[in-house]
């Protein structure tokens, strides 16, 4: 899978989530940990930047996160 394939999550990242991955459960919660840390560090800095440099990619983040475009 190609970085364009994904917004935050790969495939194997939603399959491990899911469950339908057959791993230990120490491993999914490890992958739960690493997304949730990427949420956190990182999805808002990357706002902030689109906000300030690419206003169109910014407004379509907003509302596909937000719904109404409002963060």
């Amino acid at each position: 899978m190609s970085e364009e394939d994904r917004a935050l999550l790969t495939d194997r990242e939603k399959e491990i989530i899911s469950g339908e991955a057959d791993v230990s459960d120490n491993y999914r919660y490890k992958m739960e940990s690493i997304v949730r840390n990427r949420i956190r560090k990182r999805l808002g800095e990357d706002i902030d930047f689109l906000e300030e440099h690419f206003d169109e990619a910014y407004e379509i983040a907003t509302e596909a996160v937000c719904k109404d475009g409002v963060r």
